[in-house]
C-alpha cells in the first residue's frame, strides 16, 4: 500500500512538473515571438505618422526633398543578415560633416526625418538613415533589439564616411539614435570606433534588453521577472545566439570614451525615465551631458520641445565637430 501511494505521489509530482515546464516553454515562445517578430511599417505609413506628430515645418521640408529627389536609397549586403538598406540626403553645400541617425523599435528610417531636419536643414550636414535589420526595407527574420544592430550600424558609418568625405581624408561624424536607436548608439560607443566618429547623441535608450522586457512584462501583463524572463532569455540564446542580459548598454557605456549627450523625457514609462541616471552614471570616461525633456513621454522630446532640443543638440555637437 505504501509503495502504491509513493508511486502515485511520484507520478503526480512528475506530471505537475511536466505541465509547468510545458506552460513555461509555451509562454517563452509566445513572449519571444511577441517581442521579436517584425511588423514592418510601409514608407507611406511612416511618413503619415511623422506628419501627424511633428510640426508643419517638418512636412514642408520632407515634401521639398522628396519633390527634388534629394532622398536617395542605398544598400549593403551583410553575411548571414542579407541586404540592409538606408536612405540618405546630401548636404546642400560640400561638407565632410555627417550625421548617422538610427530609428527605434518597429520603426523605419523615415521615422527619423524630423531629426534629419535638424542636422540637414538647420546644421548643413550630410545625413544617412539606416533601416535596421528586420525593419523597414532591410531584410531579416527577427528583431535584435539593437544588440547585433550595433555592428550593422558601424558598417553604415563606414559607408557614410566613404560617401560624404569629399576631398577630405575622412568625415566628422555624429551618431544619433532614438529609443532602440539610442540603445544601438550607446552600444556602438563601447566598441572601438574609427577616428572620424566625434560624438554620440542617445535619446531615450534603455539600459538593457533584460530591463526593458522586464519593465514591459510588468506593465503589460503584471508578471514578475521570475521565471518567464529567465526561460525566454535562455530560449533567445538558443534561437538567436544572444541573451537579454548580455545585451546591455550599461556594460557598453563602461567602455565608452567619446562624448555623449543623453536625452530622456521625464514622463517616459515605455523606457522608464529612471534608466537615464543609470546610463549616465555608467559612462565614466570622456565628456558627457544630459538633457531632460520635462513632461515628455517616450520618444517625443523633439516633438514637444523642438527649440530646446535643437539648442541642446546643436551646442553639444558643435563642441566636437566644426
Amino acid at each position: 500500500m505504501k509503495r502504491t501511494r509513493k508511486k502515485k505521489l511520484t507520478i503526480t509530482i512528475i506530471t505537475i512538473a511536466a505541465v509547468i515546464i510545458a506552460i513555461l516553454t509555451a509562454a517563452s515562445f509566445y513572449m519571444l515571438n511577441y517581442a521579436l517578430t517584425p511588423n514592418k511599417r510601409s514608407h507611406d505609413e511612416a511618413i503619415k505618422r511623422l506628419y501627424e506628430r511633428e510640426p508643419s515645418t517638418i512636412k514642408t521640408w520632407v515634401d521639398s526633398i522628396e519633390q527634388c529627389n534629394a532622398l536617395r536609397d542605398t544598400a549593403i549586403n551583410v553575411e548571414n543578415r542579407g541586404t540592409l538598406k538606408a536612405i540618405y540626403i546630401k548636404a546642400n553645400r560640400p561638407t565632410n560633416r555627417v550625421a548617422v541617425l538610427i530609428h527605434g523599435y518597429m520603426d523605419r528610417a523615415e521615422s527619423m526625418l524630423h531629426i534629419a531636419y535638424l542636422y540637414h536643414h538647420l546644421m548643413g550636414y550630410n545625413v544617412l538613415l539606416p533601416h535596421c535589420y528586420a525593419h523597414g526595407d532591410s531584410e531579416g527574420g527577427n528583431i535584435d533589439m539593437g544588440w547585433n544592430d550595433r555592428f550593422d550600424a558601424m558598417r553604415w558609418m563606414q559607408v557614410a564616411n566613404e560617401k560624404f568625405r569629399g576631398d577630405s581624408v575622412q568625415t566628422q561624424m555624429v551618431v544619433h539614435g532614438i529609443s532602440m536607436g539610442g540603445f544601438i548608439t550607446m552600444c556602438i560607443s563601447g566598441e572601438e570606433c574609427p577616428e572620424y566618429v566625434k560624438c554620440f547623441v542617445e535619446d531615450c535608450g534603455y539600459t538593457s534588453v533584460w530591463d526593458e522586457f522586464s519593465s514591459e512584462l510588468h506593465n503589460q501583463f503584471s508578471l514578475p521577472e521570475f521565471p518567464l524572463m529567465y526561460t525566454t532569455s535562455a530560449l533567445c540564446k538558443l534561437r538567436y545566439g544572444w541573451s537579454f542580459g548580455e545585451a546591455s548598454a550599461v556594460d557598453q557605456l563602461k567602455k565608452s570614451t567619446l562624448p555623449m549627450l543623453f536625452i530622456h523625457g521625464d514622463n517616459d514609462t515605455f523606457v522608464p525615465y529612471e534608466m537615464l541616471d543609470e546610463l549616465y552614471n555608467a559612462k565614466q570616461h570622456g565628456y558627457k551631458e544630459k538633457y531632460i525633456a520635462h513632461g515628455t513621454e517616450h520618444a517625443r522630446s523633439f516633438t514637444d520641445h523642438q527649440q530646446q532640443y535643437t539648442k541642446h543638440v546643436t551646442a553639444f555637437v558643435n563642441r566636437f565637430i566644426n
